[in-house]
């Protein structure tokens, strides 16, 4: 009976039962032939060599040799299904994994390190190898080890007792030994999560890292993690050697035993010389599961530990999949009601309270100072974040009732990251829609101005465009992004600092581009470009989480940059003197305007 952290592997062995029942058959008689060889020697022994029997030894090895090539035929046959085996394992696995991965919530993601994630996709292996391998194959033949016991107490029952005494100690010694080592495996994976989270770092920092010369700071930190995985590594596998060697000792034991009472046994006359060497032979394979027991203990408890990580993955909530709703294109009204979202319960809330409403035909300023909330406001809008409190309606419906492909095809999101994958350039439009056609495709480029850069490139559109596009320039990857955002014509967009990467003339097509598509779009830019502010018919400020500032542009700069400066001149420290009546007077705090933003165009 599997235990309860085992329930969502069910489903994926109960259609393999009947394979694993082949496999038992198969396994009966590999383990029914093995008795073969014992049984030919004793005969041997006994009756060829005492009675000259040449006759009946050419027939002893030519049956015995029919019974190797059957054999040979068996095994081949058990590890082909077994391949078989780990094919269906490894697909369901691995697509019931990545599709529950994909699913779970972005701020689920964001809590573990990449490490962790990487260490649930190897997770799949363990558990391929474990239910495929030979580690399955070892649990099959292990009730086997009775049948040559059996078998034992028939050819000698006088040394049989050797075994009754030897079998406990080899059970102990494999249940110890995979609760010490246990233990020890999971000491060095936390210090192996802990290096492959420096090493990810490394690898996506690499030009920093090159540019700024800091492989001196970081390599003192990775010797440090490093050291601490080996000692941990070592710990864990003296460990394992002792009781692997401890098993070797009880075999080699066990064959003196089996020797000294054996040959006592013949001197009394109780026992034939066949008889012994044919236990000898028995006993191996009687203590050859057992010794492997004691070596794969490990690969069991790394096989356990691996599938209750995936449970926990598995239990973990996940996006909405199914709409309670269908609705077509939305036209692109957002509003918020007093939203708020904290990162944990116990941190103070990063957005507080936010509560605005946007129309359509108009392009709106997302500012604040760095921390203010507005990157994590863009993502509560888009559906990424779920708010701790209030709501955000699309056309005056709950979002949380859209499907995350819903609200990708209704919302355009451009993040701070350029975040493209290895592949060629169109693979990387055409990721969130699949379904795009050239056509689209190229309108979406011709509209952020990159479509002759793409045709430049030696293979246009099916250019490959390297490791996070590495072989575009941060301008180019950027109007990639941008372009990826328009595909399908969403009705509202969301833009984190989309001119980041961008020079002037770019930047200047793109305030171009945002001014047509404002027309009979919603669009939201978080930007302190000024060049894209003066684009801008509405302005949102942040500050704390909150809302400081709201309204047409034209009105909220002018009280923003008063309101900056009277910060400024409250935090210059100011010279010894008597002020003057007017200087005494407290400059005036441009009042916060009502926080519903019509849209009115610039």
């Amino acid at each position: 009976m599997l235990p309860a952290s085992f329930d969502w592997l069910r489903p994926i062995i109960k259609p393999l039962m009947k394979t694993f029942r082949e496999v038992m058959t198969m396994s009966f008689f590999v383990n029914m032939m093995a008795l073969i060889v014992p049984v030919f020697v004793l005969q041997v022994y006994d009756r060829v060599v005492f009675n000259a029997g040449i006759e009946t030894l050419q027939g002893l090895v030519i049956g015995v040799i029919l019974v190797l090539v059957f054999d040979y035929i068996l095994r081949q046959t058990r590890s082909k299904i077994m391949q078989r085996v780990a094919l269906k394992i490894d697909v369901e696995v691995g697509r019931k994994l990545f599709k529950q991965f994909t699913s779970v919530p972005l701020q689920t993601l964001e809590s573990k390190p990449a490490a962790f994630w990487q260490t649930m996709f190897r997770d799949v292996d363990t558990v391929r190898n474990t239910l495929s391998g030979g580690t399955a194959i070892l649990l099959v033949d292990l009730p086997f080890v009775f049948l040559f016991l059996g078998l034992i107490l028939l050819l000698a029952l006088p040394i049989a007792w050797v075994f009754l005494i030897i079998l406990p100690m080899f059970l102990f010694v494999a249940w110890r030994s995979g609760k010490v080592i246990n233990s020890a495996s999971q000491e060095e994976k936390k210090t192996a999560l802990s290096r492959d989270d420096l090493v990810a770092g490394v690898i996506a920092g690499r030009t920093t890292i090159k540019a700024l010369a800091m492989d001196r700071t970081l390599e003192a930190t990775w010797e440090d993690r490093h050291a601490d995985n080996i000692e941990n590594s070592i710990i864990r596998g003296g460990k394992a050697d002792a009781y692997t060697n401890l098993g070797m000792t009880l075999t080699l034991l066990t064959t003196i035993s089996l020797t000294t009472v054996g040959a006592i046994a013949i001197i009394n006359q109780e026992l034939t010389m066949g008889a012994l060497i044919a236990t000898n032979m028995l006993s191996g394979r009687l203590l050859g599961p057992m010794n492997q027991l004691v070596g794969s203990w490990r690969a069991f408890g790394g096989f356990k530990q691996s599938v209750e990580r995936l449970g926990q993955l598995f239990e973990m909530p996940i996006e909405r999949q199914e709409s309670s709703v269908e609705m077509g294109r939305p036209e692109g009204h957002i509003s918020l009601d007093k939203v708020t979202f904290a990162y944990s319960e116990e941190s103070e809330p990063v957005v507080d309270g936010v509560s605005f409403t946007l129309k359509p035909g108009a392009l709106t300023a997302l500012v604040g100072r760095n921390g203010s909330g507005k990157t994590t406001l863009v993502k509560i809008i888009q559906g990424l974040y779920t708010p701790s409190s209030g709501r955000i309606l699309l056309d005056k419906a709950d979002i949380k009732q859209f499907t995350r492909y819903e609200l990708a095809s209704w919302i355009g999101y451009v993040p701070q990251e350029c975040a493209l994958l290895h592949g060629t350039v169109r693979e990387n439009l055409a990721f969130s829609r699949p379904e795009a056609t050239d056509e689209e495709i190229i309108a979406a480029c011709e509209a952020t101005g990159v479509h002759e850069t793409i045709i430049d490139l030696p293979e246009g559109y099916g250019s490959d465009i390297g490791e996070a596009g590495r072989r575009l320039s941060g301008g180019q990857k950027q109007r990639l992004t941008i372009s990826r955002a328009l595909l399908g014509n969403p009705p509202v967009l969301l833009l984190d600092e989309p001119s980041g990467s961008l020079d002037r003339q770019a930047e200047e097509e793109l305030r171009d581009l945002l001014a047509e598509l404002s027309h009979d779009h919603t669009i939201i830019l978080v930007t302190h470009s000024p060049i894209l502010l003066g684009a801008c018919a509405n302005m949102i400020v942040m500050d704390r989480g909150k809302i400081a500032l709201a309204g047409p542009t034209k009105d909220v700069l002018p009280k923003l940059a008063q309101s900056t400066q009277n910060k400024k001149d409250q935090e210059t420290p100011k010279k010894p003197a008597v002020p003057s009546q007017a200087q005494a007077q407290p400059k005036p705090t441009a009042p916060a305007l009502p926080l519903e933003v019509m849209g009115d165009k610039k």
